[in-house]
């Protein structure tokens, strides 16, 4: 039974659809929900919202008790199409292999694993099980070269002539080109994320070859060069033979369909084809597939050739990344899940997806962005905790810190990720000297061991060695500044005084925030604990007056971490020592 819009969220809203979706195409089986993912080189953030958004469905579904299958199909049967760029290990030799199934190609030099394929699943796997999502894998390759889809492609080759009919009815639709302007018309799209799909499966392919016989859905590998530079000549239906000839190396062959398992339907019909085997339900798909003419719209019409029905498929919203213009496998340097979970942890990274609708955009940050989304992932797990959370965002929350199958791993003292960053970027890799300073943050529940900060503190530390700009990384004075000591006047000197005399008595996080806020207070004639209403304004330029001379008495620059942090890190001592006690 649907419930209320009012107090469910998006993922609620689909699971009642596709539950009853499913109930009608097929009572009392599984539920069967989608994803498709073309391993043609490093399976960006953008990619795994295609995961995300049907896991996430799924997994409200198996809370409901129903039984779920999240198929994803590795598209690696699929042509290589270009050589990507900053992929290490690889170099434009590759560009020989260009034509080839994704499976015949070396995978990168180096690499553990036997193809280019398999060497960037490898590192989606494993990613998606440290996210938590359960899936069925099915290879594209071991499909077709087994001969699984033989009936599928004898049936489509038959009923050639239905689907050049479907497909003819968009070919002179807008192109690519064309459609990208009109879809910026309807609605300001950063170009970024109209080029973000990128890799995400074959939406470049062609439709199929129309040569002298006439239109072919079907694309066979090259028996002698193994590409897919190849034009089917002639087919026989009562036979099926076929025979082919390939452009790049000039051999030709006549096959027997029926036993022949080395090609592919194209991908406009592959995809609706894939539909109807499987019994999907639910799909989504990209801007690019969702265009007049594109995939997901032509594959609704040729499903039924195949005896199927198109899934329900929301259309999703690419991701961008906080700092970073655009996100393309082809151009290198995209981050990878595997380089986000590096510097966040998975529960972060599930929310980010299961907090907006998928038509909606979001950006990933790996800047000083990060700090203040760890900060409202913060707030909100305090609100879930004392129950003032709102329904849909206790609903997104539940569905990042755990699946139907458990709670995900988590650490054991979620202290704030800027106080961890700032922590590590001070004590550069001493774990030493970390523990103390983040033992002395709650002197009356002292952190014992760094581990009860793991694994967000190395998430932090990961975060400040490889985001962090060397130039911005915290170095704390070797001496005292005795030249700008010298030169204060009183009020700086007093200010110094004030601050020095509580330092004991406040030595704890939140001891310190209270002191040093409290410091620019106190020499106005102003309470400590008086409230900003009760202040005039001039009193905040004081306070950032106060800090920035703190920051050069102390790390020589006008600003670094949050002072208490600092203040913590530099220990007690040093701090006397360089504030020229």
């Amino acid at each position: 039974m649907a419930q209320s819009t009012e107090t469910t969220d998006w993922v609620s809203r689909f699971a009642d659809e596709v539950i009853e979706e499913s109930e009608r195409r097929a009572p009392g089986k599984p539920v069967v929900v989608a994803s498709g993912l073309s391993p043609s080189g490093p399976i960006h953030l953008g990619n795994l919202r295609e995961v995300m958004t049907p896991h996430l469905v799924a997994d409200e579904i198996r809370r409901r008790g129903y039984q779920v299958r999240h198929l994803i199909s590795w598209d690696d049967y699929d042509r290589y199409r270009k050589v990507p760029a900053g992929v290490a290990g690889v170099d434009e030799s590759w560009a020989e292999h260009i034509g080839k199934p994704l499976t015949s190609v070396p995978a990168p030099r180096g690499s553990a694993h036997p193809n280019w394929a398999e060497h960037f699943k490898a590192a989606m796997i494993e990613s998606l099980a440290e996210l938590g999502v359960e899936f069925d894998g099915i290879s594209q390759t071991e499909q077709y070269t087994s001969g699984a889809y033989r009936e599928q492609i004898l049936h489509a080759m038959k009923h050639r002539g239905d689907i050049d009919a479907v497909l003819a009815q968009y070919r002179t639709k807008p192109k690519p080109a064309d459609q990208k302007k009109q879809q910026a018309k309807q609605k300001p799209v950063d170009e970024a994320e109209l080029e973000a799909a990128e890799g995400s499966g074959a939406a470049a392919e062609d439709d199929g070859s129309s040569g002298t016989g006439g239109y072919f859905p079907y694309k066979p590998y090259c028996g002698n060069c193994e590409k897919d530079l190849t034009t089917v000549t002639t087919y026989d239906d009562d036979s099926t033979e076929l025979t082919y000839a390939c452009t790049a190396c000039g051999f030709s062959e006549t096959v027997r369909l029926s036993e022949f398992n080395r090609g592919k339907l194209v991908w406009k019909v592959d995809w609706p084809m894939r539909w109807a085997y499987e019994g999907v339900v639910f799909e989504p798909s990209g801007v690019d597939h969702s265009s007049p003419g594109s995939s997901f719209q032509v594959g609704g019409q040729i499903v039924g050739i195949f005896g199927g029905k198109q899934p329900i498929g929301p259309m999703y919203a690419f991701v961008g990344i906080s700092g970073m213009a655009k996100m393309s496998s082809s151009r290198g340097g995209v981050p990878t899940p595997a380089d986000a979970l590096k510097i966040m942890e998975p529960q972060l990274l599930r929310w980010l997806y299961a907090r907006r609708r998928p038509n909606q955009s979001f950006k990933i940050a790996f800047d000083q962005e990060i700090q203040r989304l760890y900060d409202e992932w913060d707030r909100l797990d305090a609100k879930v905790a004392d129950g003032s959370a709102l329904p849909a965002d206790a609903a997104a929350h539940s569905r990042a810190v755990r699946t139907a199958s458990g709670e995900l791993p988590r650490t054991p003292r979620p202290l704030p990720y800027r106080t961890l960053a700032s922590v590590a970027d001070i004590t550069a890799g001493h774990e030493d000297q970390a523990l103390r300073i983040l033992s002395e943050l709650d002197p009356a529940n002292p952190l014992a061991s760094l581990d009860e900060a793991r694994p967000r503190y190395d998430r932090a530390e990961a975060w400040i060695n490889t985001h962090v700009p060397a130039d911005q990384r915290t170095v704390v004075r070797a001496e005292p500044d005795a030249e700008l000591l010298k030169s204060l006047d009183e009020q700086g000197r007093e200010s110094l005084r004030l601050l020095l005399d509580g330092l004991a008595e406040h030595w704890s996080l939140d001891g310190l925030t209270h002191l040093v806020y409290g410091v620019p207070k106190v020499q106005a004639g102003f309470s400590a604990d008086a409230t900003p209403k009760e202040l005039p304004p001039e009193i905040k330029t004081a306070q950032r007056s106060f800090f920035a001379l703190l920051y050069h008495l102390l790390v020589g620059r006008d600003t670094g971490p949050r002072l208490p942090t600092l203040l913590l890190a530099v220990g007690q001592d040093r701090v006397r020592t360089l504030l020229g006690e």
